[in-house]
């Protein structure tokens, strides 16, 4: 009996194996498969949903700490799950598209632009989503130090890539917290990045796995792996970020301690409104001049130093040719040109004219045709005239802005007949790159002129002023920004456009007077504090006989007005603070691409071998 049930056990022992196999087959698998995508697309979502809300419109600054706590569990997570960085892609697409949505108002086909460009971003959030979790896995790098340093090197590539688009920086959403944002005279605008974001991983990596469980992202493993972690190993980054941030904020109430404002040139600051599409209405332009020079003449009262008007918006361009061409070569050198247009002085003289009768200097905003040999430039340009000297510089805009301005390799594509209507300017390839930065003199002050976006192109700026200041005794004073944001209809950008723009005064501890078309105009003290203005002049309450407002913010609000014709009229607040930023430029940030391309390097062959499989 006892061999018989031997013999049974012997028989049923290779079944029993063989059942043992295949359940270890199945765990083995259940480790290794990836999980579920659902619950990445929530988490995802989430975290775009703050992001966005973080920025304006919404601008509530305090969500940024946390909007990316959502989307960092994803660098925590053992295995990727499935379609996680399409979800990825999808979903910034989305958010892109939401954030920008003003860009379409600009014009029909800047439709195509948004799409681009929300495209484009779209990729940076899968490319640091798999940047952090290789740094994290495979060399065992802290989330809270690993992440900031790739956000910051990501923000810092794209400032570049594509002529650059350095808006929607995670810092610039902490723009009413002043003294955090002191920390951008020596990091740049890329330092409270820094923080912002490892503040978010800190708090990623304290999150026990177990929240979200439910997703089923996780193994059970990993979750046991997880609940053995010691507090002080979980909070590590957390202690680090709070004392990091303690730092910036001490060093922030230092830094505004130190500033002692002194009174500079009083400038008026004229604000028309009229929207980007009249521009090219020669029948408009007569009336933007008569609004332009009546909020001039409002604010001679209150004596100017400086009168400024925005981007454009003498809209007569003026003429310059090479004196050494004769009048054969200037009938020549343009289609719908002769030699008498090209010596009409009418523009130059008006500018004389209106210098002379307010007594005070102008930097305003003009198309400039300059006829030279080789043909015609035309130059988006800020000049300068004074009573007593008449025109005394010209600064012509530097950094122009894709399809807005000029078409991308259009010297390659100028016989392709659709190249020259991809741009808002219809029948026209743009205009021309200045090539020189250009100090305005008044009196004992020093004015660098800026235009458009230049004002938010962080290196841009600090490369201007920084060659404009060769010596301590000969520092700029004063940044001036001539801008058209006619084009965006009161929506968001201007807000996001002014924003953008204070933190170029914290960098370079210089003030900035904007002049915008449509608005926002504003002045900005060194401490970035966007400041109103001693006298507001309401031209379209006088127009209509209303109660005028006091200044451009609502009072009950806090919001900026925007689309009025007014003037604001006030005392620069000259700052002789120096700029660490200003010297050394964006060390910091560069340093953040350069760890960012070495692990993007190492990670390259395992993307390859990954892309032949499932996304």
């Amino acid at each position: 009996m006892d061999d018989m049930t031997a013999s049974k056990e012997t028989a049923n022992a290779p079944a029993g194996a063989a059942q043992g196999e295949r359940i270890e087959k199945i765990i083995s698998a259940g480790r290794h498969t990836r999980p579920g995508g659902w619950g990445t697309v929530v988490l995802i979502s989430i975290s775009a949903c703050l992001t966005w809300a973080s920025f304006t419109p919404v601008d509530v600054g305090p969500l940024a700490w946390v909007c990316l706590v959502p989307l960092l569990m994803l660098a925590r997570i053992e295995h990727r799950t499935s379609r996680m960085y399409r979800s990825l892609y999808v979903v910034g697409f989305v958010m892109w598209l939401i954030t920008l949505q003003w860009m379409r108002l600009g014009d029909p086909l800047m439709y195509f632009a948004l799409l681009a460009l929300s495209a484009y971003m779209a990729f940076f959030w899968p490319i640091f989503i798999a940047l952090t979790r290789s740094a994290v896995w495979r060399y065992r790098t802290p989330l809270y130090i690993a992440a900031p340093v790739f956000w910051v090197g990501l923000e810092y590539l794209r400032a570049y890539l594509i002529s650059g688009f350095s808006w929607y920086y995670i810092g610039h959403t902490q723009h009413n917290w002043v003294e955090i944002i002191q920390v951008s005279d020596i990091f740049g605008a890329y330092g409270v990045s820094f923080l912002v974001v490892m503040a978010n991983a800190a708090i990623a990596q304290a999150i026990p796995l177990s929240w979200i469980s439910k997703f089923r992202l996780t193994s059970a493993e990993s979750l046991a792996a997880d609940d053995a972690t010691p507090p002080r190993r979980r909070f590590q980054g957390v202690v680090v970020s709070v004392v990091l941030v303690g730092i910036a904020l001490g060093y922030g109430v230092m830094r505004r301690n130190q500033s002692e404002f002194t009174p500079g040139p009083r400038v008026s600051l004229i604000q028309g409104n009229f929207p980007a599409s009249l521009k090219s209405d020669r029948e408009q332009w007569g009336e933007i001049y008569q609004t332009h020079n009546t909020l001039t003449g409002l604010t001679v009262p209150y004596q100017p130093d400086v009168i400024i008007w925005p981007e454009a918006m003498f809209r007569y361009p003026m003429m310059e040719y090479d004196k050494t061409m004769s009048d054969d070569e200037l009938d020549t050198v343009h289609p719908m040109l002769r030699t008498e247009d090209w010596k009409n002085r009418n523009s130059q003289d008006s500018l004389v004219g209106l210098s002379e009768k307010t007594d005070a200097a102008l930097v305003i905003g003009i198309i400039v045709a300059d006829a030279t040999r080789e043909g015609v430039q035309n130059y988006n340009s800020a000049v300068f005239v004074e009573p007593d000297g008449g025109l005394q510089n010209r600064y012509d805009k530097i950094h122009r802005v894709p399809f807005g301005e000029y078409i991308p390799f259009q010297s390659q594509l100028k016989n392709v007949p659709i190249i020259g209507s991809l741009a808002p300017m219809r029948g026209e390839y743009g205009i021309d790159a200045g090539s020189t930065v250009e100090v305005f003199e008044h009196k004992d002050w020093r004015i660098l002129p800026t235009i458009c976006f230049e004002d938010t192109v962080p290196h841009l700026v600090r490369g201007m002023v920084n060659s404009a200041s060769d010596s301590e005794k000969n520092q700029v004073d004063l940044l001036v920004n001539l801008t058209n944001d006619g084009w965006f209809h009161g929506s968001s950008e201007l807000d996001q456009h002014l924003i953008t723009s204070s933190f170029r005064a914290v960098e370079t501890r210089t003030p900035i007077v904007r002049a915008v078309n449509t608005g926002i105009s504003a002045i900005i003290d060194g401490d970035g504090v966007i400041r109103d203005p001693e006298y507001f002049i309401d031209l379209d309450a006088k127009l209509e006989d209303v109660a005028p407002r006091e200044s451009m913010r609502d009072p009950k609000t806090g919001k900026f007005y925007r689309q009025l014709n007014c003037a604001l009229v006030a005392d620069v607040p000259i700052d002789d603070r120096t700029s660490l930023y200003v010297r050394f430029g964006d060390w910091f940030a560069a340093m953040c691409l350069v760890a960012t391309i070495a692990v993007a390097i190492q990670l390259l062959p395992l993307l390859r071998k990954r892309s032949q499989g499932t996304s």
